[in-house]
């Protein structure tokens, strides 16, 4: 029987922090003894019309909190403690979430249509509950359902649609869901509560629709349905509608020829004359079509490539027009707020990927609008016609760009200095859009010339000390401007005479107080970075050593800073972060020649003392960005390194343990392979810890996933470092890889986030077992025949399967013939029985990837070596 808890749930929202402190105790209490009755106490709270609607939301919040997570692991855990519940209980506690579909309160219907797609979302998966999608549409058939029932009863379809696969449903349900959705749709009759639910579980249902899409008459109806209801007299209805509209664009591109008419009308429509909402919705339609087409293009044109009908091409005459009207719809202060999206910004965004897919042809339709409207009197004039000039930069050719970007060039210098700021902003990024598209001086094109390269350097010096918002753009077009520098010849580059004064002017930006809010802060170092990264080392290798103290001065001085409030300390936190970041670059840089390695050599006992004082102010990000340093010091010290691993050892344990914040431990794993490659064997004494807090790390549910195939990386290169002294760790090391690679044999191919894992783990496990073979390659090779079988059995499952990442492919392929090559004869006999072996490496070496070739040249070569030397 179900507890009564409604003065606890009241209680724990009391004002008096006592009363709610002892409330949310008791409630933990009964959480933590007797989970399955606190589930059905809280599902007779929200159930029971009688009960406060206060006890009634926190009974809602309580029950999803108790089934799903955003962390993957308690999500996980949360879905195996519900099913382990009785099912009977289990019975009770869904027979109440449907009951309340029909309560008259919206918020408690609202909630229990949400906990029941997670209870789905759990169950449909596993063939359980196979009654849920029944019950629902007899809500909607039945005589008399009230609309408000009908409106949680779509509102709960779509939930569940969201939450399981398209793949969890047998078609005639899928057939019945969208049959209720779409007569949910009807304007004559239903009200608009029903229908606003009914376009939104349109939305979700979609991806679940394909065959009938591709039944001419099933989807005709739909989109009629779909089409009207995007003209509905309701506002949230109709931006429903459209938003249906972008996910058909997307999920159904190759059946929408014969609606394309009447929907430029209606996205027209829209976009001229809509409530902004929806007209955002309607530049979102096109802007699909346009992801749509880029896709394509970048199929070869054989058989076998996706449909392309050249939408975009064929409406390019009114699309353009349409897209150009909506730039003069800005808002007085977007450019001050990151989080602004307005018509005006939809425009220009759709305009830049039409861009991309015409090519050329956009050109002549944009450019007679920005000589037109350039020198117009009208701020939103002038700043319309920089954003669409911005906008088309990439995609056409650089010949059909080059002579307006050329004429145009010393107007937009000059437009810098306009009297309105959203012109100078959107100058800037203009520029910017410049320097990365059409500043190659590499591949022999270049908008800049040793003759007005003097020009822009001043002025974009000057803009630097514009307001926050345009000087953040002026670092961008900076980091563009040095970004063409790279590899523009190792003797000498253009952009040498001015670093100093480059330089100085990015660390007066980073210094300025009005730079807090527009991240002018971030943006100033981020382009100091690229401006030392990209620079000539031959030339410049003093200026960035003048520059190292500097920042190592600014650096401990944030550790004097007074952080009195969490707002403090996280300013501190971005600071040492940024300054961390540039340490780590000036280290690459001036360690990456034989001329400039001293600088660093000198100063590496400073920089690391200033990294082990950041690792003392508590803050995951700093740690990130000072882990990533302390890589870079290893590398650029080499063994000289040792000296710091006693101090330094304390803050890898913690950043291995690190389990919350596990973008630390993933980076903080990557470090420990930096450490191996510089210290080689010197690394042996650090190795029974690391290696036992990596095994435990693998062999942990509460760590993301998405830490544990750098950790088989890791693996590679400790045994690399320390060579036969790899043996202690072979069994439990090689126990754990071969149940990684059982679990990638385990995976969804068809989820493809869980792909991408798969591919990750299978390439890290590849790279396991090269490192470790070749660590054993002038002693104890004998250690890893008994695994040879497991890695070869391995590579012909990965072999076999057609969605694998070219990096895997080429991992396999190294992983096969490090094992030819290092244990030798003993695997004769395997390399005969496997005959998928000749035929794999074939299929790698008509690969177009070079790398891939000559890794399966490498390999073809040491297991013939070895078949013909043992004959």
């Amino acid at each position: 029987m179900a507890m009564e808890i409604t003065q606890f749930l009241l209680a724990a929202q009391s004002p008096d922090a006592r009363v709610r402190t002892e409330a949310e105790n008791t409630l933990k209490q009964f959480q933590e003894q007797n989970s399955p009755q606190f589930l059905l106490s809280l599902s007779f709270e929200l159930a029971n019309d009688d009960k406060p609607s206060e006890s009634r939301r926190l009974a809602g919040i309580l029950l999803k909190n108790s089934l799903d997570a955003k962390d993957s692991a308690r999500k996980d855990h949360l879905a195996k403690q519900w099913c382990a519940i009785d099912l009977s209980l289990k019975s009770q506690i869904k027979e109440l979430l449907l009951r309340t579909l029909a309560s008259p309160a919206l918020e408690a219907r609202h909630t229990s249509a949400q906990v029941v797609a997670k209870v789905a979302s759990i169950e449909i998966p596993q063939k359980q509950w196979p009654e849920l999608v029944g019950s629902l549409l007899n809500n909607m058939t039945q005589q008399g359902s009230p609309a408000h029932l009908k409106q949680s009863t779509l509102e709960t379809l779509g939930y569940v649609c969201e939450e399981i696969s398209h793949h969890d449903l047998l078609q005639d349900e899928v057939n019945s869901v969208l049959t209720a959705v779409v007569q949910g749709m009807n304007q004559s009759e239903n009200a608009a509560e029903v229908r606003l639910a009914a376009t939104k579980a349109l939305l979700n249902a979609l991806d679940f629709s394909q065959t009938n899409f591709e039944n001419e008459m099933e989807r005709s109806y739909i989109m009629k349905m779909v089409c009207e209801t995007a003209c509905a007299k309701e506002m949230d209805i109709r931006q429903a509608a459209f938003e249906c509209l972008v996910s058909i664009a997307s999920t159904y591109y190759e059946v929408l020829e014969q609606y394309m008419e009447t929907l430029f009308q209606l996205t027209s429509n829209a976009v001229k004359g809509d409530e902004e909402s929806v007209a955002l919705q309607a530049v979102e339609f096109w802007s699909t079509i346009c992801d749509e087409e880029i896709d394509r293009q970048e199929y070869d044109s054989d058989s076998s490539s996706p449909l392309h009908s050249c939408f975009i091409e064929k409406a390019l005459p009114h699309l353009v027009p349409l897209l150009l009207e909506t730039l003069e719809k800005q808002e007085e202060d977007q450019d001050h707020d990151d989080d602004v999206w307005n018509i005006s910004m939809a425009g220009g965004t759709c305009l830049g990927l039409v861009a991309r897919t015409v090519g050329d042809g956009v050109v002549p339709l944009v450019m007679p609008f920005v000589e037109t409207n350039i020198r117009k009197a009208n701020w939103r004039s002038r700043e319309a016609a920089t954003y669409a000039f911005g906008s088309i930069l990439e995609g056409p050719t650089i010949e059909k760009l080059a002579p307006m970007v050329g004429a145009g060039l010393e107007f937009l210098l000059t437009a810098t200095k306009d009297e309105n700021n959203h012109v100078r902003d959107t100058t800037a990024w203009t520029l910017s859009r410049i320097f990365e598209f059409l500043h190659s001086p590499d591949s022999g094109f270049s908008v800049i010339s040793p003759e007005n390269l003097p020009r822009v350097v001043v002025v974009l010096l000057e803009s630097m000390k514009d307001v926050p918002n345009v000087a953040e753009k002026v670092c961008g077009a900076i980091y563009n401007l040095a970004q063409g520098y790279e590899d523009a010849g190792a003797s000498s580059s253009l952009l040498t005479p001015y670093l100093t004064e480059i330089i100085q002017h990015l660390l007066a930006a980073a210094e300025r107080t009005d730079g807090a809010e527009s991240k002018l802060r971030a943006a100033a170092y981020e382009t100091l970075n690229e401006v030392v990264r990209c620079s000539n080392l031959l030339e410049a290798s003093n200026i960035i050593g003048q520059l190292l103290p500097v920042i190592m001065s600014k650096l401990g001085q944030t550790m004097e800073l007074q952080t009195v409030s969490t707002e403090d300390r996280e300013k501190q936190a971005e600071l040492q972060a940024s300054l961390c970041g540039v340490l780590q670059v000036i280290i690459q840089k001036l360690s990456s020649k034989d001329e400039s390695k001293p600088i660093i050599m000198q100063n590496a006992d400073q920089i690391m003392m200033l990294f082990l004082r950041v690792f003392g102010c508590n803050s995951s990000s700093v740690h990130e960005e000072a882990m990533l340093a302390i890589g870079a010091l290893a590398y650029a010290t080499g063994a000289e390194f040792l000296k710091y691993m006693p101090e330094l050892f304390k803050y890898l344990q913690m950043g291995l343990q690190n389990f919350e914040e596990y973008q630390v431990c993933s980076i903080t794993v990557g470090v420990i392979g930096d450490i191996c490659r510089a210290l080689d064997e010197k690394v042996l004494p650090f190795c029974d810890q690391i290696m036992t807090l990596l095994i435990q790390n693998l062999q942990s549910d509460a760590l993301n996933r998405s830490v544990k195939p750098p950790i088989f990386s890791s693996f590679g290169d400790i045994a690399l470092a320390i060579g036969a002294q790899f043996e202690r760790y072979v069994a439990t090391a090689l126990q754990i890889m071969q149940g990684a690679a059982q679990v990638c044999a385990q995976m969804d191919t068809l989820d493809e986030e869980l792909m991408d894992y798969a591919n990750q783990l299978r390439r890290s496990i590849f790279e396991a077992y090269s490192g470790i073979l070749q660590g054993f390659k002038d002693a104890k090779a004998e250690v890893m025949i008994p695994y040879a079988q497991h890695l070869l059995q391995f590579v012909e499952l990965v072999s076999k399967d057609s969605l694998r990442d070219e990096s895997v492919t080429k991992a396999a392929v190294a992983a096969m013939g490090d094992l030819a090559d290092v244990i030798g004869d003993k695997t004769k006999h395997l390399f005969n029985n496997f005959t998928f072996c000749g035929e794999f490496l074939n299929e790698c070496l008509d690969s177009e990837d070079e790398d891939l070739k000559v890794t399966a040249r490498w390999t073809q070569g040491m297991i013939a070596r070895l078949i013909v030397s043992s004959s």
